[in-house]
């Protein structure tokens, strides 16, 4: 492991992830991990909610803090969930989910390991 460090210098969100009604920003967990964690910031793009396809990642870990604004989840045997700002939840390894809607202000904070997994679109 190494130590890493990232500013906010310049924004530092792109559109490169998961979810085209999301930005994304690379905290550089990756590198100092050897590819064993990651982290972002995930944020809403504004006027671009809309639900999520059901899907599951192959993954060990991943958690979700809510930074600021709100968003609803569905988890496969939960139902649905409301998230806050200060709201955290972990996701099981292999859970379906999907996202149902968000504020316009939405910004979270996601850790996974390892770094880089697939996901899985899920028909239901």
């Amino acid at each position: 492991m190494k130590f890493t460090v990232s500013h906010a210098d310049g924004n530092g969100f792109t559109h490169d992830g998961l979810r085209a009604f999301f930005e994304y920003r690379d905290l550089k967990i990756n590198e100092g991990t050897e590819g064993r964690f990651n982290a972002h910031v995930i944020r809403a793009r504004p006027g671009e909610s809309r639900p999520g396809e059901w899907h599951r990642h192959a993954l060990d870990f991943q958690m979700v803090y809510v930074l600021r604004g709100w968003v609803r989840f569905e988890y496969e045997g939960v139902g649905e969930v409301l998230l806050q700002t200060g709201s955290c939840v972990h996701q099981p390894a292999g859970i379906q989910h999907r996202e149902v809607e968000h504020s316009d202000d939405l910004e979270m904070l996601e850790i996974t390991s390892p770094a880089e997994f697939a996901t899985e679109a899920v028909s239901r």
